[in-house]
């Protein structure tokens, strides 16, 4: 059984793309571009690969597109503040 090497760099590629794109800060308009360029290469890419197209170019066209669409779409944080909502950090206070 012979194996096509695009395609299994394709679906090696998305699978890393899609292991490495869950650990970023949802807020963080740089952490969503780099998670969003990740997902999306790894997309380009797989999909270049299935269809037979060139796994580089689809990896470059889908990341770019994945990095701009997770800078533009970051949530505002809300009213949370810097502790995410919970009381005083470091034990407690003395009144």
């Amino acid at each position: 059984m012979r194996f096509n090497i695009g395609k299994l760099g394709a679906a090696a590629a998305l699978t890393l793309a899609l292991g490495t794109a869950a650990c970023s800060d949802p807020y963080s308009p740089g952490q969503r571009a780099v998670g969003g360029g990740l997902l999306g290469a790894g997309a380009g890419a797989g999909v270049a690969g299935l269809t037979g197209g060139n796994v580089g170019t689809g990896a470059l066209i889908g990341g770019a597109l994945g990095a701009v669409g997770g800078a533009v779409t970051t949530p505002d944080r809300g009213g949370y503040g810097h502790n995410g909502g919970y009381g005083h950090r470091g034990g407690y206070r003395r009144y």
